[in-house]
């Protein structure tokens, strides 16, 4: 018996026996749930709910699930929320989930078959967006909410899941670092060059990396190379004689957020790094080839953050309409897999340039190469 199969079976037998039992009148909320299995650039924007939930409810409990890799980050509980640890291929994560006290109000973002989880935690009233597919996921949602007609970034589309005015946006240091072991950083001023990304059709050419390097050592930055674990060849491409310190696979996430916090400037793919960026204020220049600018950008709730999108919009390929198996009209990206798209266009038509203008950009008033 595999470890998803036991997540399952334990949620949906909980769920079923919890649905059965009397729910109650729904009341004021003392103990919210966040229920998802979201990347972390995804599970970042969900802050913008967070910080709804905390104005609109300012003595409940909130939980937030997240990948145990991103538990760190919240140790400080930014907006007084507890990130709890789930993994689907990890039952024992799940196992501990369900002997959580029952919750009021549950909100399920992304993947609606979530909407169980939250049932067999003891929610009583789940709230997710409507029109997931297959229609077993939205069994047990007992409030579904449409996503926006109009262009929209979806930190705000999962705001608009809870009642009440918009949040004030994020400012800086409204989330706090988290601890993390020592590491050596590289010397200051430098620049971190985030070279991978979730998918091989977000990768930027290694030559346009090397070139942006150059540049911006020419400026007076240090460079500090950024990728995850077994993407250090991503680095070895970029800077094959080893010029600049790399960093590729060294650091869990903590230590990455500190790394990012010193940065003058973070240059990355639309990726979790480019969304941490911004929690941690640092400026940054993200890179759109398949996603879109408009639904992973700032919107209302990030739009102090010192952030710039660079990417060709529109472009011809960038036309598939779905945003978590919801077709949305005004929505622009691409999901193709590389049997569809063995070559990644869209992000090759980004040129050094006009990466480098974005970071000129916000040296104003930030002081990339002066602060």
């Amino acid at each position: 018996m595999g470890e998803r199969f036991r997540t399952r079976a334990m949620v949906v037998a909980q769920a079923l026996a919890t649905r059965l039992k009397p729910r109650g009148v729904r009341g004021q909320a003392r103990r919210v749930l966040i229920a998802h299995n979201l990347l972390l650039g995804d599970t970042l924007m969900v802050t913008a709910l967070v910080a709804k939930l905390r104005h609109a409810h300012p003595a409940a409990q909130i939980t937030l699930l997240a990948s145990p890799f991103a538990v760190p980050l919240y140790e400080r509980r930014p907006y007084g929320v507890r990130a709890l640890a789930f993994r689907p291929a990890d039952s024992s994560t799940t196992r501990l989930l369900l002997a959580e006290p029952p919750f009021d109000l549950a909100f399920v973002i992304g993947d609606n078959r979530y909407s169980w989880l939250a049932a067999a935690m003891g929610a009583r009233h789940v709230v997710a967006h409507a029109g997931d597919r297959p229609a077993t996921k939205e069994w047990l949602v007992d409030e579904k909410r449409a996503y926006p007609s109009r262009p929209a970034a979806w930190s705000d589309m999962v705001a608009d899941l809870a009642d009440g005015s918009p949040p004030p946006p994020f400012a800086r240091g409204d989330w706090e670092a988290p601890s993390a072991r020592p590491f050596e950083k590289p010397g200051d001023p430098y620049a971190v060059l985030h070279v991978g990304a979730s998918t091989t059709l977000k990768h930027w050419l290694p030559e346009r990396w090397r070139a942006l390097a150059d540049a911006l050592v020419k400026r007076g930055l240090a460079i500090a190379w950024s990728a995850g674990p077994g993407e250090e060849a991503l680095v070895a491409a970029a800077d094959p004689q080893g010029r600049h310190a790399s960093y590729a696979g060294r650091l869990d996430l903590a230590q990455v957020w500190h790394l990012v916090q010193g940065a003058r400037v973070l240059v990355s793919p639309d990726t979790g790094l480019a969304h941490l960026g911004r929690v941690v204020w640092t400026p940054t220049v993200t890179l759109f080839g398949p996603g879109s600018a408009q639904v992973s950008g700032a919107g209302s709730f990030w739009r102090d953050a010192p952030w710039r999108a660079v990417g060709r919009d529109p472009f011809p390929c960038r036309d598939q309409r779905v945003l978590f198996r919801r077709e949305i009209d005004w929505v622009r990206r691409c999901q193709r897999t590389l049997a569809e798209c063995p070559e990644p266009r869209c992000m090759h038509a980004i040129e050094v340039d006009e990466v480098l203008a974005a970071v000129a950009d916000l040296s104003q008033p930030e002081g990339v190469f002066s602060r």
